[in-house]
């Protein structure tokens, strides 16, 4: 995985390979991808605008994030399930992200996903 600002420092892209190239494929294709994000700040709606492109599994969703209380929270409402990413104890050096579900329209939602990301 590599975060990194992109297109004049006004977006922010993330590349995921999954699993990683030193590490050993799984035989679960659900749990092999790769996919990018491009996450930016658009100041006519008052927040972020996010799309995650996934070419192996023809996956595209958008997302819009705001903050919520001290969490990021960018919702996805353009598919079935409802999806939910939160970026939570944010740090100058990590965070931790939560990738969430939702089969009621956001009335609750389900742990799919979690990640403790450090910068290195």
């Amino acid at each position: 995985m590599h975060f990194g600002t992109v297109l004049g420092g006004r977006a922010i892209q993330d590349v995921w390979i999954v699993p990683a190239g030193d590490q050993q494929s799984t035989e679960d294709e659900r749990y092999s991808f790769h996919g990018t994000t491009i996450r930016f700040f658009d100041d006519g709606i008052g927040a972020w605008r996010s799309t995650w492109i996934e070419p192996i599994h023809g996956r595209v969703r958008k997302f819009i994030g705001r903050p919520s209380g001290d969490e990021m929270h960018l919702i996805s409402t353009d598919g079935d399930p409802f999806l939910r990413w939160r970026f939570t104890e944010v740090g100058a050096d990590h965070f931790v992200w939560l990738g969430e579900y939702s089969v009621d329209e956001g009335r609750t939602w389900i742990l799919e996903e979690k990640m403790v990301a450090t910068r290195r």
